[in-house]
């Protein structure tokens, strides 16, 4: 029964790929269940590289939620001289949308304190490996921005 729903969810997401309009019409109800949307979002955050999880931000599975507003730091932003944290943010705005979004779907009761600091550990994660591809000499202060973000987050979520 799990396999055939794999398969029936696999088809749809092949669907919204190559016909949106087609994938539109698919009941998403009918192939997604609380544990495997819970299995895929912690696949997302934290068993998935950046660059696969952009890939499947621009092609993923439309029943959830992949807006980002960015990093939303006052005066900010995403980037700086020394930085680039879009993608991390873009992850860590997937993380909280999606655990808040199944939480009120299914009632999985999956949000809290302490989902939330894994979800900003992977978030200061992104950002460090972020970091230590930028230039010997960006890297101090790109990582001193990262801890910046991260304490934000930690603080205002």
């Amino acid at each position: 029964m799990i396999a055939a729903r794999r398969l029936v969810a696999g088809l749809v997401a092949v669907l919204a790929m190559l016909s949106p309009g087609a994938a539109a019409h698919a009941d998403p109800v009918a192939v997604h269940d609380a544990r495997d949307d819970l299995a895929y979002v912690d696949r997302m955050l934290f068993d998935t590289s950046i660059h696969d999880f952009q890939q499947a931000a621009t092609h993923g599975d439309p029943w959830f939620d992949w807006s980002s507003d960015g990093c939303s730091a006052p005066l900010v932003g995403n980037t700086g001289r020394s930085f680039d944290f879009t993608e991390p943010c873009r992850r860590h705005d997937f993380g909280y949308r999606n655990l808040r979004l199944l939480d009120r779907r299914y009632g999985v009761d999956d949000w809290s304190s302490a989902s939330r600091k894994q979800v900003d550990a992977q978030f200061l994660s992104d950002m460090r490996a972020h970091c230590h591809g930028r230039s010997i000499l960006l890297r101090p202060t790109c990582y001193a921005w990262a801890e910046t973000f991260y304490a934000a987050v930690r603080v205002a979520g």
